[in-house]
């Protein structure tokens, strides 16, 4: 069975959408997938062993410049790369009408989807062939896991849901004989980042533990905060600009990871880490890391970052230290 699966974004939609394939997999021998995700998580399909064909999308870059020459030229060549195979089975998972109208109604096969209550845009339902409901009050991966065992015709598993994308990354490790954490200090909005001098302090509670600390980083105001982080410390190593596929390796290799509300957070679950991610401002509610030995801390009261102390932090993260030892 060929199947094709619409899931473009976001990073954390992407990775949670990795354990209902896994279901797939066990359940329907020979079951095969290609994958519409957009351009900048193109590797993380790739890492599943049921992926057979990755098609990059630039949805977010094209609608910048929707009538240029070359955006027009690169949806040419998308569609034709869509199109260019017959699927049993096509199931849009995004749930958005820009998926919908712009990719899954261009693909050629019967088109499954949430209907219009389990949709979180409604209308997106037009375009499917087979609607299906999925409770919205449960955990994004269980959602999804749900709408591909009822796309699919098997019954969802009731065990918890396996990203199988760790052994990936395992077959290579990284070749570092240093023991280390990795603190994934950068997020998207100003109010779910966690101050700087509670990262420092937290780093000076660590220095006793004699574990390296790595700290990734993308854009250059992120370098910058990295280094400043690591200034004085011998023990911190800001990492050079590194691919996603590079960042995964890493943190595959942790003994463990604290993070901000992030997508390399969900990254770090779906490799099996052990990870502490800090919420302030966003509830992680239905859409948090979700795996194994994944743990949350909030502010005692109110949604500042600030009030999560550096003390708490370390103290929440040596016995997950201990555990891996």
């Amino acid at each position: 069975m060929q199947v094709l699966i619409v899931k473009t974004s976001s990073m954390g939609d992407v990775l949670h959408t990795l354990p209902a394939l896994t279901d797939a997999m066990n359940a329907i021998p020979g079951i095969r997938f290609d994958w519409v995700v957009e351009e900048d998580f193109a590797q993380i399909p790739s890492w599943h062993p049921a992926v057979d064909r990755v098609l990059p999308i630039a949805l977010r870059r094209w609608r910048k410049h929707w009538f240029g020459s070359l955006q027009r030229e690169e949806r040419v060549r998308f569609r034709q790369a869509l199109q260019s195979r017959h699927y049993d089975i096509i199931i849009d998972a995004q749930g958005l009408i820009k998926s919908a109208a712009l990719v899954t109604r261009l693909a050629k096969g019967i088109k499954h989807g949430l209907d219009s209550r389990s949709a979180r845009e409604p209308f997106a339902s037009w375009w499917y062939d087979q609607r299906h409901e999925v409770a919205r009050q449960q955990h994004a991966v269980e959602r999804t896991r749900e709408l591909f065992a009822k796309s699919l015709g098997y019954e969802k598993p009731a065990t918890a849901g396996d990203y199988a994308i760790a052994a990936h990354f395992l077959s290579h490790p990284v070749h570092d004989t240093q023991r280390y954490l990795v603190f994934l200090h950068a997020t998207t909005r100003d109010n779910k980042h966690w101050p700087e001098t509670h990262w420092r302090a937290l780093i000076k509670l660590m220095q006793s533990t004699g574990l390296q600390i790595k700290l990734p980083w993308g854009a250059e105001h992120e370098h910058q905060r990295a280094r400043r982080l690591a200034a004085d410390f011998d023990f911190v190593e800001v990492l050079p600009k590194l691919t996603l596929e590079a960042v995964a390796r890493t943190l595959a290799g942790a003994r463990a990871v604290v993070s901000v509300d992030t997508g390399l957070s969900h990254l770090a679950a779906a490799l099996n880490r052990p990870n502490i991610t800090l919420y302030g401002p966003t509830d992680p509610g239905l859409i948090g890391g979700y795996g194994q030995n994944q743990h949350v801390l909030r502010p005692a009261q109110g949604h500042e970052m600030a009030d999560i102390s550096a003390s708490a932090v370390a103290e929440a993260l040596r016995p997950l230290i201990v555990a891996v030892e």
